[in-house]
């Protein structure tokens, strides 16, 4: 697979188009609060968005809530604990590995 992040720009174009706060930015995207999602969009160095964060934010965007359940539910049936409504327990939820 071939991937290049979007730019700064054009996630700050995503997130005008969409009317969204830093905070619902932050809650599409899977990260625990406004304060991370600035890291992808601002600063010196901003993070790259990898593909599963893109892929999961324009999925909850598109599918159905059905659909996107239909999938939790399989991630569930593969081991794994997931609540969409749930805050995060620590950063490295963000996909960030902490020291």
């Amino acid at each position: 697979m071939r991937y290049a992040p979007p730019s700064t720009q054009s996630l700050a174009m995503l997130k005008e188009t969409l009317g969204y706060k830093g905070s619902q930015m932050a809650d599409l995207f899977g990260v625990s609060s406004d304060k991370q999602w600035r890291k992808y969009t601002g600063g010196t160095r901003p993070r790259e968005v990898s593909a599963h964060m893109l892929f999961f934010a324009m999925a909850r965007l598109i599918l159905k809530q059905k659909d996107i359940e239909a999938v939790l539910e399989k991630m569930r049936e593969g081991g794994a604990e997931i609540d969409l409504n749930a805050s995060p327990a620590s950063p490295e939820q963000d996909g960030e590995p902490q020291p």
